[in-house]
């Protein structure tokens, strides 16, 4: 007897259909599976077989064999049990269902039958609605994960024994409600607010720039300055994430298997900090079956760097494909995958082994030598892609101690930001980004004219600070979005001169 039973495969963050094929024939008891499956589909032979009998079912006991269609593609995890055990209930007659092809199963069997939760539900179910279909059964687990996805009907289920009684007719289960993205936004005020940040007023703005503009940016200054503070606080004045933004986000956790099941969607910008211990393999991505990285963790957020030069120098180069592109490409022998990484770089670091080379306060014991030694841990590639570049400096304690001095809260700067962004996404209404950050040469050439006293400044700036041509363009986006949030049409020389001082820093302390 043959049966066919609908379910889904994953490719990066692209869903496919699969097609699971079960057939019993006569012969001596054997269980083969194929179709390009990996070994934890192998293995899926002894958790199927156990899950039946533990479900007081009948498993057949014949030469069974299972292909899973198409065969050219290369079939990973154990998203398969749950329709492999149905094909077979089907063809041992345990499940007799008119309307079984209207069905699609996704999920992972335990041995006692039980359905455990699987990754990657969300980018599956996706592509189940493109291809038209109408009704999912999902681990229970995945429920709220799914219950976002508007056009299909899904059923959260926890065993084997449910789904049979449910599809047999015996037992009735309720569609997973639909729930709303809003629902989530919040305006309350968090632990990382703004306004718990003494002074630090031009390193705010610069960050409050880099939020409108989606632009990358280096804090460097001395130990305990507020560096790490101060980029843990830009998620609050960050615009909220958009649906289709929130969507492309869960996808990718979805798949890393980082996702929280209790919340089902990732509403808030993520933020990611690795540490600087960590591989390239973890913050690109990778391993046997290329799950993404840190650098795509941190897609349409932050990823914050904490001592730059601390970490592998080869590590930080691959970055130069995201910051440049906003994508990663992970190569191996059997597969390619690229996923998304349009992600805003907020790292910072000491200016010297010490920590105190260019501070007000305290003296540096550092040799010129060992100095430059450590700035050149940051090539300057890597450093032309950082748009803003900003020194954060010791406060007094008078500006630590004034209890009367009110900070401006993250909300305030937020409306900002929101303001500068509503701007961009009407300018770049016709293009697959939405920020300054990502203007394309023909973009900057459009939106970025200047007048002939900002060309004048902007020739001067460019052979005093010996900028490349890559440093030159990232000025003209950043005085792009200045302009943008005190309203201007056009760029004007303040804003153009408050851009370029966004780049001093690099002939101070000579990276290269």
């Amino acid at each position: 007897m043959l049966a066919k039973i609908k379910s889904l495969g994953l490719f990066g963050i692209q869903g496919y259909e699969v097609l699971v094929e079960a057939d019993l024939n006569k012969g001596l008891p054997k269980f083969e599976t194929v179709g390009l499956p990996d070994a934890t589909i192998k293995e899926s032979k002894e958790r199927v077989r156990s899950a039946i009998k533990n479900s007081n079912l009948k498993f057949p006991i014949t030469k069974i064999t299972v292909n899973l269609a198409p065969a050219d593609l290369k079939k990973e995890g154990p998203i398969y049990d749950l329709p492999i055990a149905v094909a077979l209930l089907v063809c041992s007659e345990e499940i007799v269902c008119e309307k079984l092809d209207e069905f699609t199963f996704v999920g992972e069997l335990s041995l006692d039958g039980s359905i455990r939760k699987v990754n990657g539900v969300l980018p599956a179910l996706i592509t189940a609605r493109k291809l038209g279909h109408k009704k999912i059964v999902v681990p229970i687990e995945n429920a709220k994960e799914a219950s976002f996805i508007e056009g299909l009907t899904v059923y959260g289920v926890s065993s084997l024994k449910q789904v049979v009684g449910f599809l047999n007719g015996e037992i009735e289960l309720d569609p997973v409600p639909l729930h709303r993205f809003d629902e989530f936004l919040t305006d309350e005020m968090q632990a990382n607010d703004f306004c718990y940040i003494k002074g630090q007023a031009q390193v705010k703005r610069a960050l409050e720039i880099a939020a409108a503009g989606g632009h990358n940016v280096l804090m460097i200054g001395p130990p305990g300055a507020g560096k790490t503070m101060l980029a843990r606080s830009v998620p609050t004045i960050m615009p909220d994430l958009t649906f289709e933004e929130s969507l492309e986000v869960t996808k990718i956790h979805s798949i890393a298997g980082t996702l929280d099941l209790n919340e089902g969607i990732v509403w808030q910008r993520p933020f990611r900090s690795p540490h600087h211990t960590t591989t390239v393999i973890a913050l690109t991505g990778g391993g046997r079956t290329a799950k993404p990285g840190e650098i795509s963790l941190a897609h349409n957020g932050i990823l914050f760097l904490d001592e730059l030069p601390e970490y592998p120098r080869n590590a930080i180069e691959t970055m130069r494909q995201p910051l440049e592109d906003g994508v990663i490409t992970i190569a191996r022998n059997l597969l390619t995958v690229e996923y998304p990484a349009n992600f805003m770089l907020i790292a910072s670091m000491n200016p010297c082994p010490c920590g105190n080379y260019g501070s007000r306060k305290r003296e540096c014991k550092c040799s010129e030598a060992s100095i430059q030694k450590y700035l050149g841990k940051i090539s300057g590639p890597l450093l032309d892609r950082i748009d803003i570049h900003i020194e954060v400096d010791d406060l007094n304690f008078d500006d630590l101690a004034q209890k009367n001095k009110v900070e401006e809260k993250s909300a305030d700067i937020k409306k900002r930001v929101n303001k500068a962004r509503q701007i961009q996404l009407k300018r770049f209404e016709d293009s697959s980004h939405f920020s300054n950050a990502k203007m394309t040469n023909q973009e900057i050439r459009k939106f970025c004219d200047l007048d002939e006293d900002c060309s004048n400044l902007m020739k001067e700036a460019f052979e005093n600070l010996v900028l490349s041509a890559r440093a030159y363009t990232r000025i003209l986006k950043v005085a792009r979005t200045i302009a943008d949030l005190d309203g201007c049409e056009n760029i004007k020389v303040e804003h153009l001169a408050e851009a370029i001082g966004y780049r001093s820093l690099d002939k101070k302390y000579q990276f290269r």
